[in-house]
């Protein structure tokens, strides 16, 4: 098991935390510290990791218990996106849509 530090990464995280997820395929690897807030939960799992942990976001929140409910629903949210396969970001948008044939406004 691998854990790294969410904060570490600096910003650059994404893109480094892909890419320590790349290298370690078949290690499951745990964010262990720095989570801030629910999205950050929700991005970890969407980018295949296999848990998160944590302690400050939810303890210091103003309402803990809600924070709680917070980041268990953005666990579960990533994990259905990483499972479901998203579709990879391009630089230029591509219509998905047709639209041969159809009126255009």
């Amino acid at each position: 098991m691998g854990c790294t530090n969410w904060h570490r990464a600096g910003d650059e995280q994404p893109l480094w935390l892909k890419a320590m997820r790349a290298h370690f395929d078949d290690v499951p690897l745990i964010i262990d510290a720095g989570l801030g807030a629910p999205s950050h939960a929700a991005l970890a799992m969407e980018m295949g990791f296999d848990a998160v942990l944590l302690n400050t976001a939810v303890a210091k929140a103003g309402d803990p218990v809600m924070m709680a409910k917070a980041f268990a629903q953005a666990l579960v949210a990533g994990q259905l996106a990483y499972e479901a396969g998203p579709i990879l970001p391009n630089d230029m948008a591509a219509p998905s849509t047709p639209v041969l044939g159809k009126a255009v406004f």
